[in-house]
């Protein structure tokens, strides 16, 4: 049972005079008590002639996948099994990172009938995002005293990764087509593949001249060269204490997702084959044998539910890892922190059992505002700040030293510009035949 406000200033209105009667009279009580009975008998009968709210029957309809930033709307279908008008305010149980209004629905059901209610849901975390029960509150006809009763209506909403990097894959993909041979560009590096034949124009290499061809043909033939295809990129997301760092006001996880999923769908569009992999201590996530929209499809599934452990990472396993998945040459992505040196060392001792065998690239994201604290220097305290912030990126520098000293690649750079600076790591190391 809940008390409404249409109660309490029933109540009210009939102390007033009782109050003022008692001041002349000096004795208001008998009328006080008379007052209240007659109020909680008004407040009984209303409350026995209010529909009850465990005649309803709860149905839920909500996509199962939204974006991170996107809305979704969640359908939730009453229907009145019991013989009396139910008229009732209900309130919808989301958790508070769906994004659901606060506010409660209002909905009229007369007996034997259904009525539906919508909510606009705009999630703003990645994972699952549940909803177990509804409140439904019964009013009487004359809203004095309500019937309440929680039911039980079990949903979810899987909130994926925003992807919102994928604006620059168009761009590109024009590179990607460039080097393919789809466009009048050709280049030609070690380790590409032949793709055929054409007359030689002022400009073009002299060493990719076919001699046998041109001898043939009567005119000066070239070879053309296109990137191999088929080869293998294996990104590993570390998972660990340090991805839970928020720049630029988003976890930094969420920026390794970004660059991932960008590089997934591009290296994907050129006829490589990704493995991906979320690890700290154990296995996160795991995307293997995935092509085309199913390998987007399923990497976000598993970015959706992956969360910071706030645990050191074990760098040791990783080499056994990325040899689970695949035997064979790899570009292998790693993603982490590197801006402590004292952090990274894990990182650096394990670094020579890949680059031995496969291609390496470490990615981190860098603070925009350290950059920005390096410029205002206009008194003593931003004086020292950009002191710290000059130290920091010192840090980063000796750090992304010491990773190209064994052998692999390092690409930096801001939530914004880290995704499409890895997609462009990923392009020259085809162009130049790396890959």
């Amino acid at each position: 049972m809940a008390v409404t406000g249409r109660f309490v200033a029933l109540v009210a209105f009939g102390i007033v005079p009782i109050v003022v009667l008692g001041v002349l009279t000096g004795d208001a009580a008998p009328a006080f008590i008379v007052w209240l009975v007659l109020a909680a008998a008004l407040g009984a009968l209303d409350l026995v002639v209010a529909g009850s709210p465990r005649d309803i029957v709860l149905q839920r309809q909500l996509p199962s996948r939204v974006r991170l930033g996107d809305s979704a709307t969640s359908t939730l279908f009453l229907t009145n099994r019991g013989g009396r008008r139910v008229r009732a305010l209900v309130r919808d149980a989301w958790q508070p990172s769906a994004g659901a209004p606060t506010e409660r629905l209002r909905v009229d059901l007369p007996p034997g009938e259904r009525r539906s209610v919508s909510l606009v849901l705009t999630p703003f975390r990645r994972g699952e995002r549940r909803v177990s029960q509804v409140t439904v509150r019964s009013f009487g006809p004359l809203g004095l005293l309500a019937r309440q009763a929680t039911l039980n209506s079990p949903g979810h909403l899987r909130v994926l990764p925003a992807f919102t990097s994928r604006k620059h894959l168009p761009s590109r993909i024009a590179r990607l087509r460039e080097l393919d041979g789809a466009t009048s560009v050709m280049v030609r590096g070690q380790g590409t593949e032949f793709d055929s034949l054409r007359e030689y124009v002022r400009g073009d290499d002299v060493r990719s001249i076919d001699w046998r061809a041109t001898a043939r043909r009567g005119d000066v033939m070239i070879r053309t060269w296109r990137p191999e295809r088929d080869r293998r990129v294996v990104i590993v997301t570390d998972t660990g204490r340090t991805s839970a760092a928020r720049i630029a006001d988003e976890p930094r996880i969420d920026t390794a997702f970004e660059a991932a999923l960008l590089l997934a769908a591009l290296a994907t569009r050129a006829g490589d084959r990704i493995d991906y992999l979320a690890y700290d201590r154990r296995v996160r996530g795991r995307v293997q044998g995935a092509t085309g929209a199913e390998l987007l499809s399923r990497m976000v599934d598993a970015m959706a539910l992956v969360d910071p452990e706030l645990i050191e990472t074990d760098w040791d396993a990783v080499p056994g890892q990325v040899r689970q998945i695949t035997n064979q040459r790899a570009l292998v992505v790693l993603q982490t922190s590197i801006d402590a040196p004292g952090a990274a060392r894990g990182l650096l001792a394990v670094l020579p059992q890949l680059t031995q065998r496969h291609t390496v690239v470490v990615t981190s994201v860098v603070d925009p505002a350290t950059l920005e604290a390096t410029r205002d220097r206009g008194d003593r305290e931003t004086v020292y700040r950009a002191a710290a912030a000059e130290r920091a990126l010192l840090d980063i520098e000796r750090v992304s030293a010491a990773i190209r000293q064994l052998g692999a690649d390092v690409v930096t750079g801001s939530p914004e510009t880290l995704p499409p600076a890895l997609a462009d790591a990923y392009i020259a190391l085809k162009a130049s035949g790396r890959l």
